[in-house]
């Protein structure tokens, strides 16, 4: 199966990504030995099975260190095709007390993981072994699950930011995994579109910054980039919530907004014969 990593072609009608994405009818192709299968007799066997193309889908991610631990910031949009359908989505999730995720691409896919991440909390507290699991290993148990689900052609439609940070030793950790299993760790992450609008704003803010980054400022950087995305994404909202991850704990903020400035915009017009 040809899987596209290009997340421009997530959330596009899948009337229309069935004929163009994978180089014809999908609902034509990988029928080897087909006829060896048992056919179900109920009526939804003939259904799609495994996702395709992701439908309600969630935009960009960003992630950054700062002195005391890590922040991730995302928007509460997930668009149905191009159509900004629910404007309340959590797109931040709190894994155990020191780790926190955040997720772009279809809400369906992020809330299995959710799912699967409560189960693997839940068995590791029943071994009542005083241990619990940290940034590191839910990263490395992430990155298994993706690449697992993509071995098997049957990919979770989601590129994850993973932050925490380890309340014994401090250690923070912020890292990538996308659909592929693709993997890394970095100051700064962005997924989707801030990989490319937001990540040169906060290598030039974060990466070559001399002295180190306080929580306040780490904010301030963290809006601007929300903003800049507000202006570029249009599958973005200007209504996101931040989480703030350190040795002491995390915490997911409340929506909050940033003010912007469309002045300039005033003498724009759009393509063809206009009138005015």
């Amino acid at each position: 199966m040809n899987m596209s990593n290009n997340f421009t072609s997530w959330g596009r009608p899948f009337t229309d990504a069935k004929m163009d994405m994978y180089g014809g009818d999908v609902t034509q192709r990988y029928q080897l030995g087909a006829q060896q299968m048992t056919v179900p007799d109920d009526k939804f066997s003939e259904g799609v099975q495994k996702t395709q193309q992701p439908i309600v889908t969630g935009t960009s991610v960003i992630g950054l260190k700062f002195k005391d631990g890590i922040m991730l910031a995302a928007d509460n949009l997930a668009s149905y095709g191009s159509l900004a359908r629910f404007k309340d989505i959590q797109r931040l999730y709190g894994v155990g007390s020191n780790t926190i995720i955040g997720a772009a691409g279809d809400m369906s896919d992020f809330q299995h993981v959710q799912h699967q991440l409560d189960t693997l909390i839940t068995d590791e507290y029943c071994h009542d072994d005083g241990h619990s699991l940290g940034p590191a290993q839910i990263y490395e148990y992430m990155s298994t699950l993706m690449y697992h689900r993509r071995s098997q052609l049957n990919p979770l439609w989601n590129a994850f930011v993973v932050g925490g940070v380890d309340p014994k030793s401090g250690e923070s950790t912020l890292a990538y995994v996308d659909l592929l299993g693709t993997t890394y760790s970095a100051p700064t992450i962005g997924t989707g579109y801030a990989s490319m609008i937001a990540i040169p704003l906060l290598r030039r803010l974060v990466e070559d910054r001399q002295e180190p980054l306080n929580k306040e400022d780490a904010l301030d950087i963290i809006k601007t980039c929300m903003k800049v995305l507000f202006y570029r994404d249009a599958r973005s909202l200007n209504k996101f919530q931040v989480a703030t991850i350190t040795k002491e704990g995390s915490e997911i903020s409340q929506s909050m907004s940033v003010d912007t400035e469309w002045g300039f915009a005033e003498g724009i017009r759009g393509y063809g014969g206009q009138t005015q």
